[in-house]
């Protein structure tokens, strides 16, 4: 079984020419609205792929909160341990895609921002279960460092968005920044070459194991004093706001079933590449049948 701690977020999703500079209003096309949030999406993710998927979370008490709960159950995610919060509006996410494909997003909390230690602990018995624990950093510090120190499996922390400093929550087993929260988390320059990469995660302690995902690129495994690279699958990208959620739920699913670091982030970059071509978060999350497919293709 997966438990993901963490957000969940209504999105809405406009295409732009090109993305504003600071003072610049850019005329966007018609706006479409999807259920979203860094949590929800990577347990969607998981769910579509095979995974037993159970969310600890918070909402308000408005009409985007249905739509949120509605997405995930439909998906079979266990929502008993989320959590209706009075006076807060659900999360909401602003995001602008441009023709490549790039986003940039917006990120109002909510009722995210009230998830603490009482809701792990009170599904502290859930976490305990868990093979694997997904975390997120839309949520409050306190609730993922009390998510992961009752965690009885395999703590995966996706540490974004990207905070300066921030420090992850202890007993973390795997951690996946991208190019950017790597710099955040390093204090260093946003790398640019695999040696930067390299040398930038080197910098982080107290992690079993970190994939940094680096887009087209594909993903960078370091485990102990070894690293590994791992290539992207080439695809025409559409709109790529869910591929790092894709990979972390896939990612998840797989080390749930028992697959090794490599082949886990393998099948992880295939889920997420399929992602990519398609438009939306949760939408365009992909099917176990899909990725197995996909990867049939390459071979």
């Amino acid at each position: 079984m997966i438990a993901v701690v963490g957000s969940l977020n209504l999105d809405l999703v406009a295409p732009v020419p090109h993305h504003p500079v600071p003072g610049e209003t850019v005329l966007g096309g018609d706006i479409a609205q999807h259920p979203g949030g860094k949590g929800a999406n990577q347990a969607v993710a998981a769910a579509r792929l095979g995974g037993n998927v159970a969310f600890v979370g918070r909402v308000g008490e408005d009409d985007a909160a249905d739509v949120m709960l509605g997405a995930v159950r439909q998906e079979g995610v266990d929502t008993t341990h989320i959590t209706r919060t009075p006076d807060v509006a659900t999360g909401r996410a602003l995001i602008a895609v441009d023709p490549a494909g790039e986003n940039t997003i917006i990120v109002s909390p909510g009722a995210n921002g009230r998830l603490g230690a009482a809701d792990c602990e009170d599904a502290a018995a859930l976490l305990r279960r868990a093979a694997v624990t997904v975390l997120q950093q839309e949520v409050p510090d306190e609730a993922n460092h009390a998510a992961a120190r009752l965690a009885g499996g395999i703590v995966l922390h996706n540490p974004a968005p990207a905070v300066a400093g921030a420090v992850p929550p202890p007993h973390v087993d795997v951690l996946v920044p991208n190019r950017t929260e790597l710099a955040a988390l390093s204090g260093t320059r946003v790398p640019e070459t695999i040696e930067d990469v390299v040398a930038a995660a080197r910098k982080l302690t107290g992690a079993g194991a970190v994939i940094v995902t680096l887009g087209g690129d594909g993903v960078l495994l370091l485990e102990g004093t070894a690293h590994l690279h791992v290539p992207a699958f080439r695809v025409r990208p559409v709109d790529t706001t869910a591929a790092g959620d894709s990979f972390c739920g896939a990612l998840a699913v797989a080390l749930a079933e028992g697959r090794t670091l490599e082949q886990s982030a393998r099948w992880a970059c295939a889920a997420a590449a399929i992602s990519t071509t398609r438009a939306g978060a949760q939408p365009s999350l992909a099917r176990r049948d899909e990725v197995e497919a996909f990867l049939a293709r390459q071979s």
